[in-house]
């Protein structure tokens, strides 16, 4: 096999903390996500998605966002992100001294309406205001497409909406988009395909995937898009967080499992994987239910714990 048709480092973007915990049930202490916040900065991880500032009514886990935030070490390197979903959000975030925010776009109306109660046009009139007031206060914005490659409600996203939406996100401002895998349905050749079709519009290195494992395909999906090019890749330590469409299914790809594949093709990421698994095992004792990543449960041997 010839690997220089890979990228010879990937950067990873650290979901975890966020995406992962925000479905938890079990009610994870402040102090507990400072942490898994600074275990995960040291791991080598250099992007962590720490909280979102969002209504504490629907996302109580993440109510403590500001505090978390003052509480993190803040090292040299580390981008310490989070999640705003309007003005509101980002002024909170602001506050809290974060200089790099995300947005949360969809590419299908039903899910942008049960999700945020905004048709896409909407939303992203809505967010083309949160990242001016974003980059005239010298914060960077990220954002997130969510049903890229298939919506709960609808079933198939045309790749043109897709292709549309990312393009709109980034002339708003978003410095990179996050093509995501909502629902874990993705497989390789449908990856291919929403790429050829994002990459007419928007050039490759301002591109990520954030991917699920719900169908047990997260990883293959990767390499078909290692293959193609793309550099960077969201994942959550342990595996942390759910799919809420499909109960009890593992949701966000893991970071040790990314990183075991990653560090066996010889691809750079600066992470120490032993590291990472240690962070997930510190935040595993936590939480009501075992960590589902593979390499995580091969290593620790903490399944059924």
């Amino acid at each position: 096999m010839n690997h220089e048709v890979l990228p010879r480092s990937v950067r990873l973007v650290e979901v975890g903390p966020r995406d992962g915990l925000q479905n938890e049930a079990a009610s994870v202490g402040t102090a507990q996500k400072i942490a898994f916040v600074d275990a995960l900065a040291d791991a080598g991880l250099k992007t962590i998605e720490v909280s979102a500032f969002v209504s504490p009514k629907w996302v109580p886990q993440m109510a403590d966002a500001a505090q978390v935030f003052a509480g993190i070490a803040r090292r040299p390197g580390v981008a310490y992100t989070a999640l705003v979903p309007n003005l509101a959000g980002l002024a909170r975030a602001l506050e809290a001294g974060v200089t790099e925010v995300a947005i949360f776009a969809a590419a299908s109306d039903t899910f942008s309406r049960r999700n945020i109660n905004q048709s896409v046009v909407e939303s992203l009139d809505a967010y083309a205001s949160v990242c001016a007031e974003a980059i005239r206060s010298g914060v960077r914005v990220r954002a997130y497409l969510s049903t890229v490659f298939g919506c709960p409600f609808e079933g198939d996203v045309p790749v043109g909406m897709v292709a549309s939406v990312a393009a709109r996100l980034a002339d708003m401002g978003a410095y990179e988009i996050a093509l995501s895998d909502t629902i874990g349905i993705a497989h390789p050749g449908q990856v291919l395909d929403v790429l050829d079709a994002v990459t007419v519009r928007l050039p490759l290195d301002r591109l990520a995937l954030h991917f699920h494992d719900t169908r047990g395909t997260a990883l293959v999906n990767v390499y078909a898009a290692l293959q193609y090019g793309v550099s960077t890749f969201d994942a959550s330590a342990g595996g942390l967080g759910g799919c809420p469409y499909a109960p009890g299914a593992t949701g966000n790809l893991a970071t040790e499992d990314l990183v075991y594949m990653l560090d066996g093709l010889g691809i750079q990421t600066g992470v120490h994987l032993p590291a990472v698994i240690a962070a997930s095992r510190a935040m595993e004792r936590h939480l009501d239910h075992p960590l589902p990543s593979r390499v995580y449960r091969a290593t620790a041997g903490r399944y059924g714990a």
